[in-house]
């Protein structure tokens, strides 16, 4: 078995003889690959299974190579484009439009290969930064709402930090909660009980 056996590619060319010979040369090369010939066909195909990486033809009828791609970067599939042109605004077109790479055809299977490579590790890199900034994210939200919940207990029951903090973890075992989630819960609970009261008419 290939080293590509495992990587799923979506090919998406509306001349059908560009699409044929990438298919067919990247099956051979060991690819799982799935072929669309129109934007929206591409679209279809991701409903049903998403590919690893995406190869954009940038310029079709109807739906676009760039439209396409929003959709994709949307949803985190990573995509290069390709083109007959290598001219600068397209190549900055698609750079804004979230592309790993961009290849001219004509093209060929060795020049094809290391940038599909190049592209997947590119994704996964960005997939473990997106990964650690939310896990940040989440960590400094749930921090917060530790801190305002021991606050809350502190000013309602008259405890000092230590015994706030003491009685929350308390609270989070008899229910066999995780601490952020009681801490949360009791930040609502609070945030519902100061909402300022509608007037009567």
């Amino acid at each position: 078995m290939t080293e590509g056996a495992t990587v799923h590619i979506l090919v998406v060319d509306d001349d059908r003889l560009v699409l044929a010979s990438l298919s067919r040369g990247l099956k051979r090369a060991g690819y799982l690959v799935s072929e669309a010939a129109s934007g929206e066909a591409a679209l279809a195909v991701v409903e049903k299974t998403e590919p690893d990486v995406a190869l954009l033809d940038v310029r079709m009828p109807g739906m676009s190579g760039l439209e396409v791609a929003t959709r994709f970067s949307a949803r985190g599939i990573p995509f290069l484009f390709l083109s007959a042109y290598g001219d600068p605004e397209v190549v900055a077109q698609a750079s804004e439009h979230g592309a790993l790479g961009y290849l001219v055809k004509p093209l060929d299977l060795p020049q094809i290969i290391p940038s599909i490579h190049t592209a997947l590790a590119r994704a996964r890199q960005i997939g473990a930064l997106r990964k650690t900034r939310a896990e940040l994210e989440e960590s400094a939200r749930s921090g917060r709402d530790i801190g305002t919940a021991v606050g809350v207990l502190m000013e309602r029951r008259g405890l000092d930090r230590k015994a706030a903090f003491e009685a929350l973890r308390e609270h989070a075992r008899a229910q066999r909660r995780k601490v952020r989630d009681v801490a949360a819960e009791i930040v609502r609970a609070a945030e519902t009980v100061n909402l300022p009261r509608r007037p009567k008419s």
